[in-house]
């Protein structure tokens, strides 16, 4: 079985992964601490997750670290939801991102047409 993540919410850019682990430290032993980036850019999107090596840990975090201070920021503590499944998008039916196509309807793409008279 695997163990009960932590979500940590609204961190500042400046924390890193060492930063959060020492954080989180205070309550127990940290098994892992995570600051999700953005994959481009590398910048931290502001949230993360933290796993304790003692289960029992995460509601004590839960308790005493919800609303303190990291890095100049109050952050949110809170057990971690499942991700949720999401559909797989289709590319396959041409054009443009999710599969949308480039047919805009009968005049070519919706360009301006003139009128003939």
């Amino acid at each position: 079985m695997s163990k009960t993540n932590l979500f940590i919410g609204s961190l500042a850019y400046a924390t890193t992964d060492e930063s959060l682990a020492e954080f989180f430290a205070t309550i127990g032993e940290v098994e892992s601490a995570k600051v999700m980036t953005d994959r481009d850019t590398g910048r931290s999107r502001g949230f993360g997750f933290v796993t304790f090596v003692n289960e029992e840990d995460n509601k004590k975090a839960v308790e005493q670290l919800d609303g303190k201070d990291l890095d100049g920021r109050a952050i949110n503590v809170s057990e971690a939801r499942p991700r949720e499944e999401r559909p797989k998008r289709d590319f396959s039916a041409g054009g443009g991102a999710g599969g949308r196509g480039n047919d805009r309807g009968g005049n070519g793409g919706g360009s301006f047409r003139q009128r003939s008279w």
